[in-house]
C-alpha cells in the first residue's frame, strides 16, 4: 500500500493568507498612525513650561512630531 502525502496548500489558501496578512499590516499601521496623531495633539496643547517638565521644547516638537504652529 502506498501513502501519498500532500505537501501543498489548498487552492487559494496562499492568496487568502496574503490578503489576511495585508489587512493585519494595514490595521497595525493605522493603530501606529493614530497613536502618533493622538500624541501630537496632546503635546501641541502643552505650554512651554509643561514641555520643559518632560524634557521637550517647542522646537523639538516641530522637528520630531511635525507639529505646526
Amino acid at each position: 500500500m502506498t501513502t501519498i502525502t500532500n505537501t501543498t496548500a489548498p487552492f487559494g489558501a496562499i492568496s487568502i493568507h496574503r490578503g489576511v496578512s495585508l489587512f493585519a499590516k494595514l490595521v497595525d499601521q493605522y493603530r501606529e498612525w493614530n497613536a502618533r496623531r493622538q500624541t501630537r495633539a496632546i503635546l501641541s496643547t502643552l505650554s512651554a513650561d509643561q514641555l520643559e517638565d518632560i524634557g521637550l521644547t517647542k522646537a523639538e516638537l516641530h522637528d520630531t512630531f511635525l507639529i505646526r504652529g
